[in-house]
Formats: C-alpha cells, sequence, structure tokens
C-alpha cells in the first residue's frame, strides 16, 4: 500500500490557492474601510460639532425665554456670538455666521421666544469653504441641513 505523499508530485507548488487570495483581499478591504473612516475632514468635523452645540444653545434658550416671559436674542459677532446677553466664542476659530433675513431695514438677530410659535428662522455657518445651516420652522427645535431652505436635495 502506498501512502499519498508518495503518489504527489515531487515538483514545488507555485502560486497561492483561491482561499489565500481571498483571505488577504478580505483583510486589505477592513483594513482600507477601517483608515477611511478614521481619516475625516477635520473642518467639517469642527462645522459639524459648532453647527450643533449652536442648535442646542438656541433651543436651550427658546425655551428660557418661553419659561421667563421675555425675549431672548442672539446675534453674531466677529468671533462668536451673543445670547441673552452673553459673549461666546467659537469653538473653532474662524466660524461665520450669517443669518437669513428677508427683511434689510431689522437688525441681525434671531428672536427666541417668549411666543411658541415664531417665523421660521435660518442661518448659515461657515469654516473653512464649508457650509451648513441652522433652521426652524418656529415651532420644531433648530435643526443642521448642509443644503439652505428651498435647495433641491
Amino acid at each position: 500500500m502506498t501512502s499519498r505523499s508518495d503518489t504527489t508530485h515531487t515538483g514545488t507548488q507555485r502560486g497561492f490557492t483561491l482561499l489565500e487570495l481571498l483571505v488577504v483581499v478580505s483583510i486589505v478591504a477592513l483594513a482600507t474601510a477601517g483608515v477611511s473612516l478614521s481619516l475625516r475632514d477635520a473642518s467639517a468635523t469642527q462645522l459639524e460639532r459648532e453647527a450643533q452645540r449652536l442648535s442646542a444653545l438656541l433651543d436651550s434658550a427658546r425655551a428660557q425665554s418661553r419659561a421667563m416671559g421675555v425675549p431672548l436674542y442672539w446675534r453674531p459677532t466677529p468671533n462668536g456670538f451673543e445670547l441673552a446677553g452673553q459673549t461666546r466664542d467659537w469653538l473653532a476659530p474662524g466660524t461665520q455666521a450669517t443669518l437669513a433675513t428677508r427683511d434689510t431695514n431689522t437688525p441681525a438677530r434671531l428672536v427666541l421666544g417668549p411666543e411658541p410659535l415664531l417665523p421660521p428662522q435660518e442661518m448659515a455657518l461657515t469654516l473653512q469653504g464649508r457650509t451648513l445651516w441652522l433652521r426652524s420652522d418656529g415651532l420644531r427645535p433648530f435643526q443642521v441641513s448642509p443644503l439652505p431652505h428651498g435647495a433641491m436635495n
């Protein structure tokens, strides 16, 4: 009886098996996906963080205005913004806020309350050429969007 090793050909085996190639391709794909997720643009992350922070502050100020029964005002400043008489700086230096107002005779500010239903409000936050929009229909909380109101999705 001959053993199985005796019947194999004596030449050296060349190349890789299909299973070995699939394993290597899978490992490379997972590594590439992990790296691409970890290398997100820093300015986009900073702008999104700034927009989320401002959205939470505006909603909080609107609730506070309703509770106190007096209007609170938000307005942009060169290095940040003023909310309820307190000046705050942007977390990401260089951030600019622009209010989308239809009336050029009114000062550039948001009125937050005390009425439960306010007119729609919208502003653009810009950092290093990127823009995010904060908007509220006057009743619901402020939401962050990459497109201005009325733009096609």
